[in-house]
Order: structure tokens, then sequence, then C-alpha cells
């Protein structure tokens, strides 16, 4: 069994307070024996222009503070951040004239192992460009789906609007993952929380896979929507076994390996495939 912390934080644009706040879950996730943190998407800050220019490199202030936090307690940690891309430029037709091309960022999903190395960064491959948000004009997609051994278990990475393609959690169940880690900024709005929840839950049951999923709390001082809380572990079988609700939230949960092989065993849909995907 592996012992999960939701860390279900509300994220301000100062990286210093985002990183007071990680450092201060990881302490009370230790003390509740985790063995793996989990933080929504864009811990560093929140989304907007500002991303170009706090974004940092992976061995910058941030994920080294979250670096010592695992190491000083023993336990992986998963966050997400911004990184500068080199040659990112702006999408087609972006960036002003004459001015040439702007620079765009990764949003990058970030593991940290218990001795504080990197074990993996995942750049976000399917990009937000959809009710009237472009994260493409801040944002390079990334290209290669990532799996990274934490905490005893082989966890997929995957972020935000990435969860709307069964085709990378497809991907990352035939490259072994054993979980699913899912970092969002989740936007508010009309049916939003519906598909996070329906589309958490049918990640987890088409796959026979555990799902951890992480989404930013509200922040009252933001008025950009983003952040509706619900993170939420889902059991192979789609049952969900912790729900945050909308509140700031660390709550730590067990993953029981046996579950997904009682699952699979009943339910041998991976086995039944008869198409196969090639592409995330």
């Amino acid at each position: 069994m592996t012992r999960i912390a939701l860390c279900q934080i509300p994220v301000s644009e100062d990286p210093a307070d985002n990183l007071r706040q990680a450092r201060e879950s990881v302490a009370l996730a230790a003390d509740d024996g985790a063995e793996l943190v989990i933080f929504p998407e864009a811990t560093l800050t929140r989304y907007g222009k500002r991303i170009l220019d706090l974004a940092e490199p992976l061995d910058g202030p941030f994920v080294t503070g979250l670096a010592e936090a695992a190491r000083s307690h023993g336990l992986s940690v998963i966050a997400g951040t911004f990184e500068p891309s080199p040659g990112g430029v702006s999408a087609p037709g972006e960036g002003p004239a004459g001015m040439g091309e702007a620079p765009r960022v990764h949003n990058t999903a970030v593991a940290l192992g218990p001795d504080g190395e990197i074990r993996a960064a995942y750049r976000k491959i399917h990009l937000f460009d959809s009710f009237g948000a472009r994260e493409s004009a801040l944002v390079v997609p990334g290209g290669e789906p990532v799996v990274a051994e934490l905490g005893g278990l082989r966890v997929g990475l995957v972020t935000c609007y990435d969860i709307r393609f069964p085709e990378l959690t497809r991907a990352l169940v035939d490259l072994g993952a054993e979980m699913f880690a899912v970092i969002a900024a989740w936007g508010s709005g009309p049916m939003k929380e519906e598909h996070w929840t329906t589309l958490l839950r049918a990640r987890a049951i088409e796959n026979t896979t555990w799902v951890a999923a992480v989404g930013q709390a509200p922040n009252p001082q933001a008025a950009d929507g983003f952040g509706i809380g619900r993170s939420m572990l889902v059991d192979p079988m789609g049952v969900v076994r912790a729900d945050l609700g909308p509140a700031p939230a660390v709550q730590t949960c067990v993953l029981d390996p046996q579950i997904t092989i009682a699952t699979r065993n009943a339910l041998p849909s991976l086995e039944h495939r008869r198409l196969q995907v090639n592409r995330s």
C-alpha cells in the first residue's frame, strides 16, 4: 500500500508564498505518514502573462525548495511549475508586428524522489485552447508521455486539459503506469466541475487504474476563475475513495494495489483490446 497526500492549496501570483504553502503542506503530509505528495498544476504561480517572467529552470529556487522539503521529510513530491523553453516562441500570429516572436514556456509537472532528486519532468502535451482561453499563446507543448517511479509506484503524469484525451492515459498504462497523477488548475463555469469528476472516473474505469487528481483550491483574491478544488482519489473500478470538495485541504489517502489486481481479474478489458492507439 502507498499513502498519498492530496495537497489542494490556493495558488497566488507570488512564487515565494506558494513555495511556503507547499513546504508547510509537505510537513503536514509527512506527519500523516504520506510517501507521495501531489500538488496542483501551476503551483509556482497563477496563470497569466506573468508566467513568461516568473518561469524558472528546474534547478531554480522553486523546485530546489520543494526538493529540500522532499529530502528533509523523506517523501516524493509532484508539483506543477513553468519552465523556460529554449527556443520556444509564440504561436503563428502572436507577438507584436515588427517585434519578433514572443518567448513561451513549458507547463511542467516535476517529480521529485525522497532524496530530493528529479525523477521526471513532464511537459504538458495538450494545451487549453478552449472555452475562450489560449494557453498555446504562452506555452510550448511537450511531446512525450512520462512515467516516474515514486512511492513504490509507477506513476503516469497528466496535466489538466490532458485528461480529456484518453489516448494519453492509454499510452501511460501501456508504459506500465499503476496510477495516474492528474494535476490541474481547472476552470470554473457551466458543466466544468461535472466534466472534471466524470473524466477522472472515466480514465480510471477504462484503464482499470488508480487516479490521484489534485486541483487548485479556489483563491478568493483571484478573478480568473481557475481552481475549483474537488481533488480526488479514484480506484480502478471508478469508486471515489476521497473527494476534498472546494476548500483548501491536505488529505492522506491509501492506494491498495490488491484492488487493481482484483479489478483486472474481474474486468480484463485491457487484455480485450482490438484497436491499438499509437499516438498521444
